[in-house]
């Protein structure tokens, strides 16, 4: 099944190459489109390529892409056994926040991708992602590490959002809190762990981060602290 689903995946990623439905493209070293495995189980969906991404072809580079390694290899996944992708596959000038109409142009590339793959659960990295994929503008430090079924590429998926990991490279506190929230994928991806936290329940949030829709956007700009990990 794996080479029928990487051949149509290639075949998707080709027809979004050259793509010219927002203004993104006139800025941009090259599509962004995903990568990994065609067969996963998870899939992580982040908010859009930055500049390292934007150069090296791939969601989530550089250093928020060495955490997400170390921090799944600690719980016994392999990044390789995952699907990475971006809601935007372009990078927006400075990274700013995605406008209404990019979005809108890049969300039917995302949900094909999704349909292909056809994981099981799907981890939304930062607000932007978890609000578009949940259908609810709650905020990232509100509902992180709170699963919920949505249907998503015409399926019912187990959505699980968390921190994005360029976030919790400035903050240790959130760091925590990532790990945490990373060590209940094996027993989500089993199906054998349900939510604990009901509508009137607040979820644990990294001091100095609550009522900001994305933490991830502050972090822009500032000096990564030395986490020690790698």
């Amino acid at each position: 099944m794996g080479d029928g689903r990487a051949a149509t995946l290639r075949a998707a990623a080709a027809d979004a190459a050259g793509c010219v439905r927002c203004g993104l493209h006139v800025g941009r070293t090259q599509v962004v489109f995903g990568e990994g495995n065609p067969d996963a189980e998870l899939a992580l969906v982040g908010e859009a390529p930055g500049f390292h991404e934007d150069r090296a072809g791939t969601p989530f580079a550089g250093r928020a892409r060495e955490l997400l390694d170390h921090l799944l290899g600690g719980i016994g996944i392999p990044l390789d056994d995952v699907y990475l992708a971006t809601v935007l596959k372009c990078r927006p000038p400075g990274n700013r926040d995605p406008l209404p109409d990019e979005t809108a142009a890049c969300e039917p590339y995302l949900y094909r991708q999704l349909e292909i793959v056809r994981p099981r659960v799907v981890a939304t990295l930062g607000g932007f992602a978890t609000a578009l994929l949940s259908g609810r503008a709650l905020g990232i430090t509100r509902v992180h590490g709170q699963e919920q079924e949505v249907a998503l590429g015409g399926r019912t998926v187990i959505l699980y959002p968390l921190y994005h990991p360029a976030a919790a490279l400035y903050t240790p506190t959130m760091l925590d809190v990532l790990e945490r929230d990373i060590a209940r994928l094996p027993a989500l991806l089993a199906g054998g762990e349900r939510a604990s936290l009901d509508s009137t329940q607040a979820p644990h949030a990294a001091p100095g981060v609550e009522g900001d829709p994305d933490p991830a956007r502050r972090a822009r700009g500032r000096q990564p602290v030395q986490l020690g990990l790698f």
